[in-house]
């Protein structure tokens, strides 16, 4: 068998199924990508948008750091639709 694939469900096992920890994987690899993904935009978008940091935003702050978000989303979209959709 490959590392890759699921083994037989056994009826006797006590311990957490495959399934479940495959589902618990997927959620942590979710989370860490969300985290990633919120780190670097607020990074790359403070360090372009906020050019004298207070204790509020002005009107043009908040629009660049919108239309920052917003770029950063579309580009990430369109890399994984090109990963994933690629023959392999």
């Amino acid at each position: 068998m490959d590392p890759f694939s699921s083994p037989a469900p056994s009826s006797g096992s006590s311990g957490p199924s495959t399934e479940a920890l495959m589902d618990q994987v997927k959620a942590q690899l979710a989370q860490a990508y969300a985290e990633e993904f919120l780190e670097t935009v607020r990074s790359k978008c403070f360090a372009k948008c906020i050019t004298k940091p207070g204790t509020s935003l002005s009107g043009s702050e908040s629009s660049c750091i919108s239309r920052c978000v917003e770029r950063y989303i579309e580009a990430t979209s369109i890399i994984g639709r090109a990963l994933f959709s690629s023959p392999r």
